[in-house]
């Protein structure tokens, strides 16, 4: 063992943490606790976590994952909304690994509503995800921490799926398409439910980003996502028809399209990130004479606006 090691959580001190802190996990804030050490390892392991580096955790609850990043990393803070689970944290890592308590730091706030974070600053995102608020969370971290390069979470398995997709597939949406304006996505792996206390009625994945420049684009990062939501609100009609109102007129978002080089007959669900930051530019543009002549007088055949 070295000077780093911790003493991880097993399954007996997960449900005695509990019983001591009358705890009861709760469906509201999304308590499923992680109760198997190896898994905790893997996802330090494909999270890359360096000796240098510092790691923002959300939803530490007991400390399964917070004990081997606080091993493999220089800081790790962690933004835990349950009180007693926040006062808790360090106390825990204080009895089990007391040598790496000094490299916590624990933030008692809603990572929904989150703006800052105390030095040093994180450069990787490494949690077990609440699933009812896992993409939101995702997105306004990437969005308000400029220096994640990383980010690694366990997420129902559902949407780690989603936030992988590729154009074209089948589950491909607006959390796939707003992750890859921050990042290339990919799931990493698995892990089934028997490694969590209370098990979930639902299996898990974890979700690999890493950081690459946006799209190059004269439009807004809000802008590109208004189109985004647009598009898929209706994702069975064509962009034509979906892009109606947010353009002013199916007239206007077929001008938009033609102008992005995109065909007004497809739909959202093959665009890429970039395609979509294409047609944000022509929002602000102005239209093409010849362009809007020939949208003049198109109308999409009747399409099946059942979300799918």
């Amino acid at each position: 063992m070295t000077d780093d090691a911790a003493t991880l959580l097993t399954a007996p001190r997960v449900r005695a943490l509990a019983e001591r802190l009358e705890l009861r996990p709760t469906k509201q804030w999304g308590q499923n606790f992680v109760i198997d050490p190896n898994t905790v390892r893997k996802i330090v392991r494909l999270a890359g976590v360096g000796p240098d580096e510092s790691v923002v955790e959300v939803g530490p609850g007991l400390g399964s994952l917070t004990l081997p990043l606080l091993e493999a990393a220089a800081h790790v803070t962690a933004v835990e909304i349950d009180p007693r689970l926040a006062t808790q944290l360090p106390l825990t890592v204080g009895d089990l690994a007391p040598q790496l308590a000094g490299r916590l730091d624990v933030v008692q706030q809603d990572a929904m509503t989150l703006t800052e974070l105390p030095d040093p600053q994180p450069v990787a995102l490494v949690a077990n995800l609440p699933y009812n608020v896992a993409v939101p969370v995702v997105l306004s971290f990437l969005e308000r921490f400029p220096t994640l390069r990383r980010v690694l979470v366990m997420v129902q398995l559902e949407v780690a799926e989603r936030l992988a997709a590729t154009p074209g597939n089948k589950v491909y949406g607006v959390p796939s398409v707003k992750a890859a304006w921050y990042a290339d996505v990919r799931l990493a792996d698995r892990v089934g439910r028997n490694v969590f206390w209370p098990a979930p009625n639902v299996d898990s994945g974890l979700v690999s980003m890493t950081h690459r420049e946006p799209p190059t684009t004269t439009a807004a990062r809000k802008d590109v996502f208004a189109c985004v939501d647009a598009a898929f609100a209706a994702r069975r009609k064509t962009l034509r028809a979906a892009l109606a109102g947010w353009a002013g007129s199916p007239v206007e978002a077929e001008r938009m399209l033609r102008a992005a080089g995109i065909d007004p007959s497809l739909r959202g669900e093959r665009l890429t990130i970039g395609q979509f930051a294409a047609i944000a530019e022509q929002r602000t543009s102005p239209p093409d004479p010849a362009q809007v002549s020939q949208s003049t007088g198109r109308h999409d055949p009747p399409t099946d606006e059942r979300i799918g």
